[in-house]
């Protein structure tokens, strides 16, 4: 990078009170013959001309900050508890109505825990809000009369995130009633019979692939129960009987929990020679309660209605599965947690799921990625061994870690999914269904087989265009070739116009 740039903003204070916490996602630089942004991956660099240059002091950096950035939640929780209270309190005495003055007071306030003495004053002036819905996606707001500025941070101070308005993430929420309109009209195109099918099978889908990509088949009787607990999701209550509930009824009973976890868990894989690879080192135990109580907050905070559904639903799956807070089941329960805010925003049609884990499954790279833009940087600033019996020990504070993080591309990703089960599952199991059905009835006025054999027959065509393998004919040695050449021409001539093929 060019000698002649320094760091501002967020990363000026990231840098000067050395904070133990990644770095934001949005690095901001002063000296540029002109202002330009670079974006590099998930980094995004902007580069500022020297007109921005504000005085080296907490106070000029958090101004550029709070006017010009995205806030990162984890660099700007972690200013507000490394500096002197006194600082802000100076400054909102001095400039009791500046918005950045009052959002600075805000932010010191709610993450430090400490109450500044401030002048009081009666003047009347206008509420400003936290975050600006400009830069990044924001909560509901409520007012924070003390400070007249609108909370409209993405959880509290035991959890909260960053979701940044990226170009692709707001083409995305552009879309949102789109894309629900779009699964509607694939259903109003086909009939009731077709759609209790359907449904069922998605739900089915749905839980086999969230088992799946833990490596786990589960019992007959695991997944109805993880089936009735998807089709109950709107109502879901994130409480800790009601996870530990869940937990249960997905787990082999063995490893049922009966409350968070008590012990240090880590993700990873053993090696040659019994050694460890650590892919993810999760919260300490002793922190657990507290993220899960900012957890169960930040869901009943992005449930409200005017939050974007698809954003809220990766926010709060995402912080889940980072908590870790069970031994066994978290994957499932953070997948179950899509579905349950995307039907409490009534984003997904009644009776039906999109089944965002068979795209995970299908595409496991991607969601490993995406599971890696957290862990990787996070494992810069943990430090751990492996100790006696294989256990895994953290030696320093990490909590904070957990708390604030960048959400943006897990609802970007989530977004992409969300899509493709529209577009590729639903519509193909609708379209596959109805196919399956006038063929059903086209072979049938050939021969009239029995239901069982005559549904074989017909999926065979289906899976094969229209043609029955020279591997399946010697199954159905009663027919004659010329019967078999006719159902095959009815078949293929039965709505030709959709797609080819069968569901898993």
């Amino acid at each position: 990078m060019d000698s002649k740039l320094r760091p501002i903003g967020q990363s000026w204070l990231r840098d000067r009170l050395e904070l133990s916490t990644p770095a934001p996602a949005v690095q901001s630089f002063v000296g540029a013959s002109v202002r330009k942004t670079r974006v590099v991956g998930q980094t995004t660099t902007e580069l500022y001309t020297a007109r921005y240059t504000v005085d080296d002091t907490v106070e000029g950096h958090l101004r550029f900050a709070l006017r010009y950035e995205p806030l990162d939640m984890g660099v700007v929780a972690g200013v507000m508890r490394a500096i002197d209270g006194d600082a802000i309190a100076d400054w909102i005495n001095r400039e009791r109505t500046s918005q950045y003055a009052r959002r600075a007071w805000f932010l010191y306030e709610t993450f430090s825990g400490k109450t500044l003495r401030v002048t009081e004053t009666r003047m009347a002036m206008g509420w400003t809000p936290a975050l600006d819905d400009s830069l990044q996606v924001t909560a509901p707001a409520r007012k924070s009369v003390r400070h007249r500025v609108l909370d409209n941070l993405v959880g509290d101070a035991r959890l909260c995130v960053t979701v940044r308005k990226s170009d692709s993430l707001v083409a995305a929420m552009a879309k949102s009633n789109a894309l629900r309109e779009r699964a509607l009209s694939i259903i109003a195109a086909h009939d009731r019979t077709v759609l209790a099918r359907a449904s069922s099978y998605l739900y089915t889908k749905e839980t086999r692939s969230s088992f799946a990509i833990e490596h786990e088949t589960p019992s007959p009787k695991r997944a109805e129960r993880f089936m009735l607990a998807l089709r109950d999701a709107e109502r879901f209550e994130p409480d800790l009987a009601s996870l530990v509930s869940l937990q249960q009824t997905i787990v082999e009973p063995r490893y049922a929990a009966t409350g968070y976890r008590q012990e240090q868990s880590f993700v990873g894989e053993t090696l040659g020679n019994f050694r460890q690879r650590v892919h993810f080192i999760c919260p300490k135990p002793d922190d657990v309660t507290s993220l899960m109580d900012g957890f169960s907050a930040l869901f009943a905070r992005l449930s409200e209605p005017t939050v974007d559904p698809v954003v809220a639903a990766a926010v709060v799956a995402f912080a889940f599965v980072f908590i870790h807070p069970f031994e066994d089941g978290n994957g499932r329960i953070h997948r179950f947690l899509v579905h349950a805010l995307l039907a409490r925003h009534h984003f997904t049609p009644p009776g039906i799921i999109f089944p965002v884990s068979a795209i995970m499954e299908r595409e496991r790279r991607v969601y490993d990625e995406v599971l890696e833009t957290f862990s990787k940087p996070l494992a810069e600033w943990i430090d751990w061994e492996i100790v006696a019996d294989e256990r895994l020990e953290v030696r320093n504070a990490t909590a904070h870690l957990y708390r604030y993080f960048d959400a943006t591309v897990m609802a970007e990703y989530l977004y992409a999914c969300v899509a493709k089960t529209i577009d590729d599952d639903l519509a193909h199991e609708l379209d596959y269904l109805e196919r399956f059905d006038a063929s059903m009835r086209a072979v049938r006025d050939i021969v009239d087989m029995p239901d069982k054999r005559l549904a074989s027959f017909v999926r065979y065509l289906l899976q094969n265009n229209g043609k029955l393998s020279a591997g399946k004919r010697p199954q159905f040695p009663e027919l004659s070739d010329a019967e078999v050449a006719a159902m095959e021409l009815a078949v293929q001539a039965v709505s030709t116009h959709t797609p080819s093929g069968s569901p898993e």
